[in-house]
């Protein structure tokens, strides 16, 4: 008997147990019954944090997240005013405002439904933004205000879906990859012109500068030549004058010290031959031991 009693105390805790909804703080709950949500006069029944009863086994539970969500999709084409592609990365702040229209028309609350869908709405309301303006609107200074006519546009498409859309942000906007190519192309091609004028600007400079250097000293060069044969013939001409004075004060003496320089230049090597007769007047100096 006492077995029996805890059986029956067990099974009555856990359908108790299984009886017992929580649900969190942030979250909101629907219960369907049979198939069909539970409403209380024809409104949809929506639970609130805390605990709730439920019919086990019978009751199923559809947790929905009331907390700020982020949409964060990949980069899509638009196009603008003046026909021109552009890729846009944008990203969406949302939550759950009606719970029972969300609940509806997302196919039972699920998320990927909703953001699949709301994700269309915003895609269709920024491009209606970008195709009222050119590229230079957009980035030159008018992105807020595309962005606040995109929110605008996002809550009203929206409402049927039970979300509210917080803020809709423009992340970057970038050109196609085939018209980025195409743009780097053409920059790269003008740069490459530009430094090619630029070293050919240079080269002609540098043959300009070359040139003048050369002229420049060449005529230092040939001045200093003609300062150098000035100076040599002065000197030769001192040198010349020297010898004449000397030659007319004591031209025996002067006769003398030539020979001796003949002699000296001409007997300073080891394998240095003459041929003189013996009467040379070259030997005039050395036939007298007084060199008389």
């Amino acid at each position: 008997m006492g077995r029996l009693t805890a059986i029956i105390a067990a099974i009555l805790v856990a359908v108790f147990l299984s009886s017992i909804m929580t649900v969190n703080e942030g979250e909101r709950a629907i219960v369907s019954r049979f198939g069909k949500i539970l409403k209380d006069d024809g409104v949809t029944r929506i639970y609130e944090p805390g605990l709730h009863l439920k019919l086990p086994m019978i009751d199923k539970i559809k947790f929905l997240d009331s907390r700020i969500q982020t949409l964060d999709g990949a980069a899509d084409r638009f196009v603008t005013s003046e026909k021109k592609d552009l890729m846009v990365d944008s990203y969406v702040k949302w939550r759950i405002l009606d719970h029972e229209k969300y609940y509806l028309s997302t196919n039972g609350g699920i998320k990927a439904n909703a953001e699949s869908l709301l994700q269309r709405k915003i895609n269709n309301d920024l491009r209606t933004e970008f195709g009222r303006r050119t590229i230079k609107e957009i980035v030159s200074g008018s992105r807020d205000e595309l962005q606040q006519d995109a929110l605008k546009n996002a809550s009203e498409s929206a409402a049927d879906l039970g979300i509210e859309v917080v803020d809709v942000r423009v992340k970057q906007i970038n050109l196609p990859a085939n018209v980025s190519s195409s743009i780097y192309q053409r920059m790269r091609a003008e740069r490459t012109a530009v430094a090619k004028e630029h070293r050919a600007q240079g080269m002609e400079q540098s043959e300009i500068i070359r040139a003048k250097t050369d002229a420049s000293v060449t005529i230092q060069i040939a001045d200093a030549q003609r300062k150098a044969l000035e100076v040599r013939g002065e000197g030769d001409a001192t040198a010349a004058k020297i010898y004449a004075d000397t030659f007319n004060k004591d031209p025996e003496f002067y006769s003398f010290i030539r020979s001796l320089e003949a002699y000296k230049e001409s007997f300073s090597g080891d394998s240095n031959i003459m041929v003189l007769e013996p009467d040379s007047e070259f030997f005039k100096y050395m036939k007298s031991s007084q060199g008389k």
